[in-house]
């Protein structure tokens, strides 16, 4: 038996990086799995490859810059399939500005992807489980930078915090609904998107994920297969209890000092 058997899944921004890893590992423990993402040849791709694996796959094209897209699409979901029974907010916007330089613009792009569109997807996910009477789970994707983040991240640390913040007002709210809600705070990860992001903003060639990793404890960078995994087993009935819980998973430790 999967750790998601019978479980329908939605993983917004689960077309690549993080989310397409958490997408197949959950169609790997059983579940069906709904992905939502802006890009329709990344999205149906992937609903090709799970679908070819044997898994049960569904692609949604939504901008979850749009709050009002972010709930329909968990609409489109449970017209499909009946219901949701696990959500992961994996949708993520990393474009740099410091405090002097970001502007209204940019903050703005930053709290729609990586705080509103989270909230307004629970918000729809939830209001289905209370109708059902349903227990749920709902795992976020944030980011170490939570803590404080590098001076080029003003206004993603500052979404990813308030993102740790809901995590722990959502799961307090609705701990006797049975419904968890929990963060992973990811560390440095080697995905399509910090491959771009590397190019675009620090000019680094075809070798920078090894410079990246030789200043790292293990010498390497995290995978996004790694946290899918981490993903699913809080999904799962097999992390029991836990809600409201920002887990750190990153090689540093926050707050310690050499």
């Amino acid at each position: 038996m999967g750790l998601l058997d019978d479980k329908i899944v939605l993983v917004n921004g689960g077309s690549q990086g993080i989310g397409a890893a958490v997408a197949r590992a959950a169609v790997r423990e059983g579940a069906t799995v709904a992905v939502t993402g802006r890009r329709p040849e990344l999205g149906e791709a992937l609903v090709a490859e799970l679908t070819e694996a044997g898994g049960t796959a569904l692609f949604v094209r939504a901008d979850l810059a749009d709050a009002e897209r972010a709930k329909a699409s968990v609409a489109e979901v449970i017209a499909a399939y009946g219901r949701v029974d696990c959500l992961v907010n994996s949708a993520g916007l990393t474009s740099r500005g410091t405090l002097l330089d970001t502007t209204p613009e940019l903050f703005d792009q930053h709290i729609a992807i990586n705080l509103k569109a989270p909230f307004f997807a629970m918000q729809a996910v939830v209001a289905d489980q209370l109708a059902r009477k349903a227990p749920g789970t709902v795992v976020n994707i944030g980011s170490n930078c939570a803590h404080g983040g590098a001076p080029h991240l003003a206004a993603y640390s500052a979404a990813k915090a308030g993102l740790a913040g809901l995590t722990r007002n959502a799961a307090h709210a609705h701990r006797w609904d049975r419904i968890r809600i929990n963060t992973l705070n990811i560390g440095w990860t080697e995905t399509e998107g910090e491959d771009a992001t590397q190019r675009a903003f620090h000019g680094a060639g075809d070798d920078w994920r090894e410079r990246a990793g030789e200043r790292l404890p293990m010498g390497r960078l995290g995978r996004p297969d790694e946290i899918a995994d981490f993903v699913v087993l809080l999904l799962s009935d097999r992390s029991g209890v836990v809600t409201g819980s920002v887990i750190d998973w990153d090689q540093n430790v926050l707050g310690a000092l050499d």
